[in-house]
Protein backbone atom coordinates (compact mmCIF):
# COMPACT_ATOMS: atom_id res chain seq x y z
CA UNK A 1 0.00 0.00 0.00
CA UNK A 2 3.01 2.14 0.11
CA UNK A 3 2.70 3.42 -3.46
CA UNK A 4 -0.80 4.67 -2.67
CA UNK A 5 0.37 6.78 0.87
CA UNK A 6 2.83 8.11 -1.96
CA UNK A 7 0.12 8.89 -3.93
CA UNK A 8 -2.33 10.89 -1.10
CA UNK A 9 0.97 12.91 0.41
CA UNK A 10 3.55 12.89 -2.31
CA UNK A 11 4.56 16.01 -4.48
CA UNK A 12 2.80 16.19 -7.22
CA UNK A 13 4.67 16.65 -10.43
CA UNK A 14 3.20 17.89 -14.14
CA UNK A 15 3.91 15.58 -16.79
CA UNK A 16 3.24 16.90 -20.54
CA UNK A 17 4.14 14.90 -22.78
CA UNK A 18 7.25 15.95 -24.89
CA UNK A 19 6.15 19.52 -24.62
CA UNK A 20 8.44 23.01 -24.38
CA UNK A 21 8.44 26.30 -24.64
CA UNK A 22 7.60 26.39 -28.10
CA UNK A 23 5.84 22.56 -29.00
CA UNK A 24 2.49 21.36 -27.64
CA UNK A 25 1.84 18.23 -25.21
CA UNK A 26 2.10 15.47 -27.58
CA UNK A 27 -1.10 13.86 -28.54
CA UNK A 28 -0.06 10.25 -28.14
CA UNK A 29 -0.52 11.77 -23.79
CA UNK A 30 -3.68 13.75 -24.24
CA UNK A 31 -2.74 16.93 -23.13
CA UNK A 32 -0.45 17.55 -19.11
CA UNK A 33 -1.31 14.65 -16.62
CA UNK A 34 -0.74 15.46 -12.89
CA UNK A 35 0.75 12.76 -10.97
CA UNK A 36 1.92 12.44 -7.61
CA UNK A 37 4.07 9.32 -8.72
CA UNK A 38 4.89 7.47 -11.34
CA UNK A 39 8.07 4.47 -11.37
CA UNK A 40 8.35 1.41 -12.82
CA UNK A 41 9.64 -1.96 -10.45
CA UNK A 42 9.66 -5.89 -10.41
CA UNK A 43 7.78 -8.44 -8.63
CA UNK A 44 8.07 -12.53 -8.53
CA UNK A 45 11.48 -12.75 -9.48
CA UNK A 46 12.93 -16.20 -9.21
CA UNK A 47 17.08 -16.86 -8.99
CA UNK A 48 18.04 -20.03 -10.43
CA UNK A 49 21.37 -21.59 -11.63
CA UNK A 50 21.62 -21.25 -15.40
CA UNK A 51 24.52 -23.71 -17.11
CA UNK A 52 24.58 -21.88 -20.18
CA UNK A 53 24.19 -18.33 -19.57
CA UNK A 54 25.77 -17.64 -23.31
CA UNK A 55 29.26 -15.96 -24.70
CA UNK A 56 29.79 -12.25 -23.37
CA UNK A 57 32.53 -9.84 -25.09
CA UNK A 58 34.87 -11.29 -22.98
CA UNK A 59 34.14 -15.06 -24.08
CA UNK A 60 32.31 -17.69 -22.95
CA UNK A 61 30.65 -17.37 -19.66
CA UNK A 62 30.99 -19.46 -16.78
CA UNK A 63 27.72 -21.20 -15.60
CA UNK A 64 25.71 -18.76 -12.69
CA UNK A 65 22.62 -17.00 -11.39
CA UNK A 66 20.30 -15.84 -13.36
CA UNK A 67 16.51 -13.96 -12.65
CA UNK A 68 13.68 -15.72 -14.08
CA UNK A 69 9.09 -15.27 -13.59
CA UNK A 70 10.35 -11.52 -13.04
CA UNK A 71 7.45 -9.21 -14.09
CA UNK A 72 7.70 -5.49 -15.09
CA UNK A 73 5.32 -2.65 -14.14
CA UNK A 74 4.75 0.67 -14.85
CA UNK A 75 2.81 2.90 -12.13
CA UNK A 76 1.10 5.94 -12.64
CA UNK A 77 -0.53 7.53 -9.45
CA UNK A 78 -2.36 10.70 -10.01
CA UNK A 79 -2.49 13.55 -7.97
CA UNK A 80 -6.14 13.59 -7.52
CA UNK A 81 -7.55 10.12 -6.57
CA UNK A 82 -11.38 9.30 -7.15
CA UNK A 83 -10.36 5.85 -5.69
CA UNK A 84 -8.22 4.15 -3.35
CA UNK A 85 -8.54 1.10 -5.61
CA UNK A 86 -5.92 1.28 -8.07
CA UNK A 87 -6.44 -0.48 -11.47
CA UNK A 88 -3.77 -2.68 -12.88
CA UNK A 89 -3.77 -3.65 -16.70
CA UNK A 90 -2.76 -7.10 -18.23
CA UNK A 91 -2.40 -7.34 -22.06
CA UNK A 92 -2.81 -10.60 -24.08
CA UNK A 93 -0.95 -12.80 -26.52
CA UNK A 94 1.56 -11.94 -28.12
CA UNK A 95 1.63 -8.17 -27.30
CA UNK A 96 2.85 -6.78 -24.29
CA UNK A 97 1.77 -3.54 -22.06
CA UNK A 98 2.23 -1.45 -24.92
CA UNK A 99 -1.49 -2.30 -25.80
CA UNK A 100 -2.46 0.40 -22.96
CA UNK A 101 0.04 2.78 -23.28
CA UNK A 102 -0.40 4.74 -26.93
CA UNK A 103 -2.62 3.38 -30.10
CA UNK A 104 -0.55 2.28 -32.77
CA UNK A 105 -1.92 5.94 -34.64
CA UNK A 106 -0.78 7.99 -32.11
CA UNK A 107 -3.40 8.58 -29.75
CA UNK A 108 -3.76 8.63 -25.98
CA UNK A 109 -4.11 5.08 -24.36
CA UNK A 110 -6.19 3.85 -21.19
CA UNK A 111 -2.80 3.90 -19.08
CA UNK A 112 -2.68 7.63 -18.65
CA UNK A 113 -6.25 8.12 -19.68
CA UNK A 114 -7.21 5.89 -16.73
CA UNK A 115 -4.85 8.35 -14.43
CA UNK A 116 -6.26 11.41 -15.40
CA UNK A 117 -9.77 10.27 -14.78
CA UNK A 118 -8.39 9.93 -11.06
CA UNK A 119 -7.38 6.25 -10.97
CA UNK A 120 -4.22 4.72 -9.96
CA UNK A 121 -3.00 2.58 -12.88
CA UNK A 122 -0.27 -0.52 -12.96
CA UNK A 123 0.63 -1.52 -16.33
CA UNK A 124 2.44 -4.77 -16.66
CA UNK A 125 4.36 -7.39 -19.18
CA UNK A 126 4.26 -10.49 -17.86
CA UNK A 127 6.55 -12.48 -17.01
CA UNK A 128 8.58 -13.57 -20.62
CA UNK A 129 6.94 -10.90 -22.64
CA UNK A 130 8.64 -7.62 -23.63
CA UNK A 131 10.89 -5.93 -20.76
CA UNK A 132 9.95 -8.99 -18.34
CA UNK A 133 12.49 -11.19 -19.95
CA UNK A 134 12.72 -14.61 -20.80
CA UNK A 135 15.36 -18.00 -20.01
CA UNK A 136 17.79 -18.15 -22.74
CA UNK A 137 19.57 -21.28 -20.85
CA UNK A 138 18.01 -23.47 -23.80
CA UNK A 139 18.77 -21.94 -26.59
CA UNK A 140 22.75 -21.82 -25.29
CA UNK A 141 22.72 -25.08 -24.55
CA UNK A 142 21.17 -26.24 -27.98
CA UNK A 143 23.59 -24.10 -29.35
CA UNK A 144 27.11 -25.19 -27.56
CA UNK A 145 25.84 -29.30 -27.79
CA UNK A 146 24.53 -28.65 -31.51
CA UNK A 147 20.94 -30.48 -30.20
CA UNK A 148 17.78 -29.07 -30.54
CA UNK A 149 16.49 -31.84 -28.04
CA UNK A 150 17.24 -29.18 -25.03
CA UNK A 151 14.81 -26.53 -27.01
CA UNK A 152 11.98 -25.29 -25.40
CA UNK A 153 8.42 -25.62 -27.42
CA UNK A 154 7.27 -23.76 -29.96
CA UNK A 155 7.89 -20.06 -29.54
CA UNK A 156 4.95 -18.55 -31.46
CA UNK A 157 4.89 -15.47 -33.39
CA UNK A 158 1.21 -13.59 -34.23
CA UNK A 159 2.13 -12.56 -38.38
CA UNK A 160 0.33 -9.61 -39.67
CA UNK A 161 -1.64 -12.12 -41.77
CA UNK A 162 -2.89 -13.83 -38.76
CA UNK A 163 -3.35 -11.08 -36.53
CA UNK A 164 -5.59 -8.93 -38.83
CA UNK A 165 -8.99 -11.61 -39.05
CA UNK A 166 -7.94 -12.79 -35.65
CA UNK A 167 -8.28 -9.52 -33.85
CA UNK A 168 -11.27 -8.96 -36.14
CA UNK A 169 -10.29 -6.11 -38.52
CA UNK A 170 -11.25 -7.45 -41.00
CA UNK A 171 -13.12 -10.75 -42.50
CA UNK A 172 -9.64 -11.56 -44.38
CA UNK A 173 -6.18 -9.63 -44.44
CA UNK A 174 -5.89 -6.21 -46.15
CA UNK A 175 -10.06 -6.21 -45.71
CA UNK A 176 -11.30 -3.98 -43.41
CA UNK A 177 -14.83 -4.55 -41.65
CA UNK A 178 -16.27 -1.26 -43.21
CA UNK A 179 -17.49 -0.18 -39.53
CA UNK A 180 -14.37 -1.04 -37.88
CA UNK A 181 -12.96 1.11 -35.41
CA UNK A 182 -9.49 0.06 -35.33
CA UNK A 183 -7.19 2.09 -37.10
CA UNK A 184 -6.12 0.32 -40.17
CA UNK A 185 -4.31 2.78 -41.98
CA UNK A 186 -1.20 2.15 -38.84
CA UNK A 187 -1.65 -1.32 -39.01
CA UNK A 188 2.30 -0.85 -39.64
CA UNK A 189 2.63 0.81 -36.04
CA UNK A 190 0.61 -2.28 -34.35
CA UNK A 191 2.84 -4.89 -35.96
CA UNK A 192 5.70 -3.37 -34.51
CA UNK A 193 3.73 -4.31 -31.17
CA UNK A 194 4.17 -7.74 -31.60
CA UNK A 195 6.49 -9.91 -29.62
CA UNK A 196 7.14 -13.51 -29.60
CA UNK A 197 5.33 -15.74 -26.83
CA UNK A 198 8.84 -16.02 -24.86
CA UNK A 199 7.21 -17.52 -21.96
CA UNK A 200 7.64 -20.81 -23.30
CA UNK A 201 11.38 -20.86 -21.93
CA UNK A 202 9.68 -20.75 -18.42
CA UNK A 203 8.89 -23.23 -16.20
CA UNK A 204 5.10 -24.18 -16.72
CA UNK A 205 5.05 -20.99 -19.27
CA UNK A 206 2.14 -18.28 -19.09
CA UNK A 207 -0.26 -20.32 -16.81
CA UNK A 208 2.14 -20.85 -14.17
CA UNK A 209 4.26 -17.93 -13.85
CA UNK A 210 1.29 -14.75 -15.04
CA UNK A 211 -1.06 -15.76 -12.31
CA UNK A 212 1.79 -16.24 -9.71
CA UNK A 213 3.58 -12.66 -10.84
CA UNK A 214 -0.11 -10.50 -10.58
CA UNK A 215 -0.39 -12.07 -7.08
CA UNK A 216 2.63 -10.63 -5.92
CA UNK A 217 1.84 -7.68 -7.18
CA UNK A 218 -1.36 -7.50 -4.94
CA UNK A 219 0.27 -8.30 -2.38
CA UNK A 220 2.66 -5.35 -3.00
CA UNK A 221 -0.21 -2.71 -3.93
CA UNK A 222 -3.19 -3.90 -1.99
CA UNK A 223 -6.97 -4.66 -3.09
CA UNK A 224 -7.36 -3.85 -7.12
CA UNK A 225 -9.32 -3.88 -10.57
CA UNK A 226 -7.96 -6.63 -12.68
CA UNK A 227 -8.01 -5.73 -16.08
CA UNK A 228 -7.40 -8.98 -18.50
CA UNK A 229 -7.03 -9.10 -22.47
CA UNK A 230 -7.52 -12.13 -24.30
CA UNK A 231 -5.01 -14.68 -23.67
CA UNK A 232 -4.95 -13.44 -20.20
CA UNK A 233 -8.66 -14.28 -19.42
CA UNK A 234 -7.77 -17.47 -18.19
CA UNK A 235 -5.01 -15.78 -15.52
CA UNK A 236 -7.85 -14.28 -13.62
CA UNK A 237 -9.61 -17.22 -13.18
CA UNK A 238 -6.23 -18.66 -10.97
CA UNK A 239 -5.66 -15.43 -9.71
CA UNK A 240 -9.04 -15.32 -8.26
CA UNK A 241 -8.86 -18.50 -6.26
CA UNK A 242 -5.48 -17.45 -5.57
CA UNK A 243 -6.24 -13.28 -3.63
CA UNK A 244 -9.95 -13.42 -3.75
CA UNK A 245 -9.80 -11.18 -1.15
CA UNK A 246 -7.34 -8.69 -2.78
CA UNK A 247 -9.51 -8.73 -6.15
CA UNK A 248 -12.42 -5.74 -6.13
CA UNK A 249 -13.48 -6.99 -9.64
CA UNK A 250 -12.50 -8.48 -12.84
CA UNK A 251 -12.90 -6.90 -16.53
CA UNK A 252 -12.24 -9.68 -18.87
CA UNK A 253 -11.66 -8.22 -22.21
CA UNK A 254 -12.10 -11.31 -24.53
CA UNK A 255 -11.08 -13.81 -22.47
CA UNK A 256 -9.58 -17.30 -23.81
CA UNK A 257 -11.51 -19.74 -23.23
CA UNK A 258 -9.49 -22.48 -24.22
CA UNK A 259 -8.87 -23.36 -20.27
CA UNK A 260 -12.10 -23.89 -18.82
CA UNK A 261 -11.94 -22.88 -14.76
CA UNK A 262 -11.93 -25.03 -12.34
CA UNK A 263 -14.85 -26.01 -9.81
CA UNK A 264 -12.32 -23.84 -7.19
CA UNK A 265 -12.42 -20.77 -9.02
CA UNK A 266 -15.91 -20.54 -10.12
CA UNK A 267 -16.36 -20.50 -6.37
CA UNK A 268 -13.25 -18.01 -5.46
CA UNK A 269 -15.22 -15.40 -7.85
CA UNK A 270 -18.45 -15.77 -5.04
CA UNK A 271 -19.34 -12.12 -4.13
CA UNK A 272 -16.55 -10.58 -6.68
CA UNK A 273 -17.78 -8.44 -9.30
CA UNK A 274 -16.99 -9.63 -12.84
CA UNK A 275 -17.39 -8.20 -16.32
CA UNK A 276 -17.20 -10.03 -19.18
CA UNK A 277 -16.76 -7.88 -22.51
CA UNK A 278 -16.64 -8.24 -26.18
CA UNK A 279 -16.31 -5.89 -29.28
CA UNK A 280 -18.56 -6.39 -32.91
CA UNK A 281 -17.88 -9.18 -35.05
CA UNK A 282 -18.19 -11.90 -32.79
CA UNK A 283 -20.42 -13.66 -35.17
CA UNK A 284 -17.03 -14.31 -37.19
CA UNK A 285 -15.75 -18.17 -37.24
CA UNK A 286 -12.48 -16.98 -35.84
CA UNK A 287 -11.60 -17.87 -32.31
CA UNK A 288 -11.72 -14.48 -30.91
CA UNK A 289 -15.51 -14.47 -31.94
CA UNK A 290 -18.14 -16.70 -32.02
CA UNK A 291 -16.27 -19.70 -29.96
CA UNK A 292 -14.78 -17.36 -27.24
CA UNK A 293 -17.91 -15.78 -27.13
CA UNK A 294 -19.94 -18.88 -26.26
CA UNK A 295 -17.11 -19.52 -24.22
CA UNK A 296 -16.98 -16.91 -21.98
CA UNK A 297 -21.19 -16.95 -21.43
CA UNK A 298 -20.65 -20.12 -20.11
CA UNK A 299 -18.27 -19.22 -17.23
CA UNK A 300 -20.62 -16.36 -16.68
CA UNK A 301 -23.49 -18.66 -16.10
CA UNK A 302 -21.18 -20.82 -13.93
CA UNK A 303 -20.40 -17.89 -11.74
CA UNK A 304 -23.79 -16.55 -11.58
CA UNK A 305 -25.05 -20.51 -10.26
CA UNK A 306 -23.73 -19.39 -6.76
CA UNK A 307 -25.26 -17.69 -4.10
CA UNK A 308 -23.59 -13.84 -4.77
CA UNK A 309 -22.54 -14.64 -8.13
CA UNK A 310 -22.35 -11.00 -9.90
CA UNK A 311 -21.13 -11.78 -13.46
CA UNK A 312 -22.36 -9.47 -16.38
CA UNK A 313 -21.50 -10.48 -20.30
CA UNK A 314 -21.58 -7.24 -22.20
CA UNK A 315 -21.44 -6.49 -26.10
CA UNK A 316 -20.74 -3.03 -26.87
CA UNK A 317 -22.68 -3.14 -29.38
CA UNK A 318 -25.50 -3.62 -27.60
CA UNK A 319 -24.82 -0.63 -25.75
CA UNK A 320 -24.79 1.39 -28.72
CA UNK A 321 -20.83 1.45 -29.11
CA UNK A 322 -20.08 -0.21 -32.53
CA UNK A 323 -17.42 -1.65 -34.77
CA UNK A 324 -14.81 -2.33 -31.75
CA UNK A 325 -12.03 -5.25 -32.50
CA UNK A 326 -10.29 -7.00 -30.59
CA UNK A 327 -8.25 -4.53 -29.27
CA UNK A 328 -11.31 -1.89 -27.99
CA UNK A 329 -8.18 -0.43 -26.22
CA UNK A 330 -6.86 0.83 -29.48
CA UNK A 331 -9.81 1.22 -31.67
CA UNK A 332 -10.76 4.85 -32.72
CA UNK A 333 -13.19 4.98 -29.69
CA UNK A 334 -10.77 3.36 -26.96
CA UNK A 335 -11.96 6.14 -24.69
CA UNK A 336 -14.88 6.12 -25.24
CA UNK A 337 -14.87 1.98 -24.29
CA UNK A 338 -12.73 3.12 -21.20
CA UNK A 339 -15.25 5.28 -19.87
CA UNK A 340 -18.06 2.52 -20.36
CA UNK A 341 -15.38 0.29 -18.10
CA UNK A 342 -15.64 3.30 -15.93
CA UNK A 343 -18.78 3.43 -15.38
CA UNK A 344 -19.62 -0.27 -14.59
CA UNK A 345 -16.68 -0.02 -12.06
CA UNK A 346 -17.81 3.00 -10.13
CA UNK A 347 -21.37 1.08 -10.17
CA UNK A 348 -19.58 -2.29 -8.81
CA UNK A 349 -17.10 -1.35 -6.74
CA UNK A 350 -17.30 -0.12 -3.26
Amino acid sequence: MHLLSRALFGIGILVAGCATADRAPAASLGGPLNLADEGMFFVNGTNVLSSHPGASPAGPSKPGTVTVDQMYVHYRIPAQLVSPTPIVLVHGGGLTGMSYETTPDGREGWATYLARRGHAVYVVDTPGRGRSGFNATAINQAKAESSVAPLPGNVLMVTSELAWPLFRFGPAYGTAYPDTQFPVEAFGAFGSQAVPFGEVTLEGGAMATAPRALAALLDKIGPAVVVVHSLAGPFADALVEMRPRLIKAIVNIEGAQAIVPTEAQIEAYRGIPVLELFGDHVDSPVFTGRPRYEGRKAVVERINERQEGRATLIRLPDMGIKGNSHMMMQDRNNLQVADFVLGWIASNVK
